[in-house]
């Protein structure tokens, strides 16, 4: 409501400006843990790195890390540096969830327990490989701008990238780290930031042995459902049927079969009948129509009837939303095993994502005690754990084919680095980043023959964050430890 006591020639005052934020001194802390029969003892260091404008000299942001370090005479450990996607999460994920020497605990299936919740050892650390440094990018964490204003310079595509090139070079000079293996981790738009950060480090004259991409979107083309894009329609389709597959919503004939099978007969089919089919798009015969949309219902569980009405184009919303309608619940985006019960049992699009909603309480919970008490980095700052903000204000920027894309700078990578190796690592569930989605890319990134056999792939029966349940925990440590020995 206005002051309608002021004079109206009187400005009104500015808003004070924000100070900087104030952090706590670094800390340093030492630990244990047995791994395997072998203890192993590490140290954390927790703190941040400033981001300097090279112009002015000024520093204009801190990024915040937590590192671990295992206590070894073997010299030149690999290093490892992780984070999560969003755009605008912290690397919480990644570092509790999995990677890290504690562990959020969880349910065996992934899903979340009674409160209050617990961090326990984590046996299946990836410290046993690599020394860990786990990066919140600016806006995430404890990382921020030290202005407001100064936000949009690294809430984009090439502004993050050039921030976390320079944490990664800066971190390598303090820590003396230059004579180390070195290894990327991301997931989802994680993936997008490592890809982006090899082909751009590359040319700084930084090398890395191996990528870890993590549920892999590098290119957004394989994302973005419009009439003008039958691509989503063709790579999300085996991970629909995958979920149909899971929910019992298929034939018996195809519910007796394995999953990997199903899919085999899936990704054959989409290779062939239904590319084809919307490639014809609205000059498709109707005879055959109506038999690619009988055969498209039959692999997704979905009426004929909705599959013709949405002109043989599947979206991914409409589908979880879809599935299960008739039991008025719809299925999670992150992981469509998952499913919810709805209230508004006819509408288009989900309320909600359940495998989202069992997750969020005990990371955020575990995060904020383990910093606080465990390690003693105490500030009355916000952990953000996921920023909203961050991905309502991203410059997604586009490349020459008007979609996000870093798939070409991994190619640049691989090209000019000889020894880079690559991991894909993809859970059948996982509807945010499609498996065949990411098969999809890196096979249309122009490589082959010796630089495609630099590319591995790890499939799950999971979904986005495959490591929350402990089967997949385990099965993943073991591939990304059989990664690294083929890295290096």
């Amino acid at each position: 409501m206005p002051d309608e006591t002021k004079p109206a020639d009187t400005p009104a005052a500015s808003p004070p400006a924000q100070p900087a934020p104030a952090y706590p001194d670094p800390v340093e802390t030492k630990h244990s843990i047995k791994v395997n029969r072998r203890t192993l003892n590490y140290k954390v260091n927790v703190g941040t790195l400033p981001i300097v404008n090279k112009d002015t000299g000024e520093t204009e942001a801190h990024i915040f890390y937590m590192a671990y370090t295992l206590e070894t005479d073997a010299p030149d450990r690999p290093l490892l540096f992780a984070f999560n996607g969003g755009p605008g999460s912290s690397s919480v994920w990644l570092h509790l969830g999995m990677i890290a020497p504690r562990r959020v605990q969880l349910l065996d299936d992934g899903s979340m327990p009674a409160p209050p919740f617990k961090l326990i050892d984590n046996p299946e650390t990836w410290l046993e490989f690599a020394d860990l440094v786990f990066v919140d990018p600016v806006g995430t964490g404890y990382s921020r701008a030290v202005k407001p204003e100064l936000n949009q310079k690294f809430w984009g595509v090439n502004g993050d990238l050039e921030s976390m090139s320079e944490f990664i070079r800066l971190y390598l000079t303090r820590s003396g780290r230059w004579g180390s293996p070195l290894f990327l981790a991301g997931e989802s738009y994680g993936t997008t930031r490592a890809a982006g950060l090899a082909g751009k480090l590359i040319d700084q004259g930084i090398a890395f042995n191996g990528i870890l991409l993590i549920s892999t979107v590098i290119n957004f083309q394989s994302l973005e459902f419009n009439q003008q894009n039958d691509l989503p329609s063709l790579v999300f389709l085996p991970t629909y049927a995958a979920t149909a597959w899971y929910h019992k919503r298929l034939a018996a004939d195809l519910q007796a079969k394995p999953l990997r099978e199903f899919l085999n007969e899936v990704e054959t089919w989409i290779e062939g009948e239904y590319n084809t089919a919307l490639l014809k798009g609205s000059a498709l015969p109707q005879a055959r129509r109506r038999a690619v949309a009988s055969k498209l219902a039959r692999y997704t569980g979905l009426s004929r009837q909705y599959v013709e009405l949405s002109n043989l184009r599947i979206d991914i919303h409409r589908f979880c939303k879809e599935l299960l309608r008739d039991q008025q619940r719809t299925v999670g985006r992150l992981d469509s095993r998952l499913a919810g019960t709805v209230g508004d049992a006819v509408s288009e699009v989900p309320e909600f994502d359940p495998s989202y909603a069992a997750i969020m309480p005990p990371f955020t919970t575990m995060i904020n005690r383990y910093l606080g008490q465990e390690l003693g980095y105490k500030t009355d700052m916000e952990y953000r754990i996921l920023h909203f903000g961050v991905f309502e204000k991203w410059d997604w920027g586009s490349g020459r084919d008007g979609y996000p894309d870093t798939s070409q700078l991994l190619r640049g990578a691989l090209t000019k680095n000889p020894y880079l190796k690559v991991l894909l690592a993809q859970g059948y569930y996982d509807m945010a980043t499609p498996y065949y989605a990411a098969y999809y890319t890196v096979n249309h990134m122009g490589i082959g023959g010796e630089i495609h056999d630099r590319i591995r792939t790890a499939e799950y029966e999971a979904g986005h964050m495959m490591y929350i349940e402990k089967q997949s925990l385990s099965k993943m440590k073991q591939d990304i430890g059989d990664f690294i020995k083929f890295a290096l």
